[in-house]
């Protein structure tokens, strides 16, 4: 095994230092700490071998499912040297962010490139005029239509603050329960007791007769959230705007779907979006992965169907239709969920393409059997999204 020597003299320390400082703009979480532990990684595997560097740097600077594809596009990139073992401790391409890329990499791993590799942290002052001038009117009106996929890693913090601020009221309707109306209108039916108290109140006289009204309720809420690869970059973001919008919802059940299903309702019962977002990164095993919507769908019929509440249920399937099971299987499952719930909503964040159709066949059945398909690929659509709820609500009583 070739020896490095000592980690913090050279330059492959420089050269892992400041590695470790573009993952960070990438919105990788790695510090200090984990900067010395790859250094020790890497003198313990050499650098003969160009996967075992990058793994050994892998396992101790990544510690998140959805940050892996950005380190490994990332190291590319970064240490694109094909004789990593000779050349590693020789100057390493200096230019290499600079030069025209043939592979489309991720917005995340095009901002990390694009910053000076010698530049640590901003200055004060520096950080405190960016925040200043972040928001200017021309800024707000790119981002609320930007693409949620095109966003670099600071623009998609800053997008994912400014999607909790959007309102989302869920439709209401007359529920079973009565109760005193409140207001003037015509009611059908006296509240009987209501009136013997008011005369009581008054020797006898019926000044006031009390009417009784149906009590409104927000339609139960069941979410479907696909995090899949193709989805990656939108997953997040819609989970942190649904956990702020519905907060002030009635019963709201959510699930994310990759190649199976998992329940993300007690996350969400966590009021700090942060830290539900934390907890569904932990309950998430399989982010990035491939789709099969059937299979979910069969999980969420066998184990969770009682969350389907008397065909009063609004689901919302979050997705962009590229499902990898079986189509028959798929077709069935959404028509039992059609029977069971009063509207399926498809958010589809491929609708940003003009002249989008639904070619594959997961996306072609859901479709077929969605009773309206949304967009959900910026801000501006996830301001739209409320006033098509309430519309279609309106179009279909």
């Amino acid at each position: 095994m070739q020896q490095l020597g000592d980690a913090r003299r050279g330059k492959l320390a420089g050269n892992m230092a400041s590695f470790g400082r573009a993952l960070r703009r990438a919105g990788v979480r790695t510090d200090s700490a984990r900067i010395a532990l790859a250094a020790e990684a890497v003198m313990l595997v050499g650098v003969d071998n160009r996967l075992d560097f990058a793994a050994a740097m892998e396992s101790v600077m990544v510690s998140r499912e959805q940050d892996r594809m950005v380190f490994r596009e990332l190291f590319d990139a970064w240490f694109r040297d094909p004789e990593l073992a000779k050349k590693i401790l020789q100057q390493m391409l200096p230019s290499a962010e600079g030069k025209a890329e043939p592979v489309k990499r991720r917005p995340r791993v095009r901002e990390a490139l694009a910053a000076p590799r010698a530049k640590v942290m901003p200055a004060k002052n520096e950080r405190e005029v960016e925040f200043d001038t972040t928001m200017t009117a021309s800024d707000r009106q790119r981002m609320q239509h930007a693409d949620f996929n095109a966003l670099g890693a600071a623009e998609y913090r800053l997008v994912e603050r400014l999607a909790r601020d959007i309102a989302l009221p869920v439709p209401k309707l007359p529920a079973r329960r009565l109760r005193v109306a409140t207001g003037a209108g015509t009611h059908s039916r006296m509240h009987w007791p209501g009136v013997l108290h008011q005369a009581a109140r008054s020797a006898g006289e019926l000044i006031r007769l009390p009417r009784l009204e149906r009590s409104k309720k927000p339609l139960p809420l069941l979410i479907l959230v696909d995090v899949s690869g193709s989805m990656e970059r939108y997953a997040r973001l819609l989970l942190a705007f649904l956990h702020a919008a519905t907060r002030r919802a009635g019963q709201r059940d959510v699930f994310a779907f990759g190649t199976h299903l998992t329940d993300l309702t007690p996350a969400f019962r966590i009021a700090d979006t942060d830290a539900m977002l934390e907890a569904a990164s932990a309950a998430i095993d399989d982010f990035a992965g491939g789709t099969r919507l059937g299979g979910s769908l069969t999980q969420l019929r066998r184990k969770h169907a009682r969350r389907l509440v008397g065909r009063r249920t609004l689901v919302l399937v979050i997705s962009d239709g590229l499902d990898t099971g079986e189509p028959a299987e798929l077709e069935q499952e959404l028509l039992w969920l059609k029977r069971h719930s009063r509207k399926l909503l498809w958010l589809n964040p491929l609708m940003r393409y003009e002249g989008y159709a639904p070619l594959a066949r997961g996306a072609a059945l859901l479709h077929r059997h969605a009773d309206a398909m949304l967009a959900v690929h910026n801000l501006s659509a996830l301001e739209e999204l409320a006033a098509s709820l309430a519309a279609l609500m309106r179009a279909s009583r």
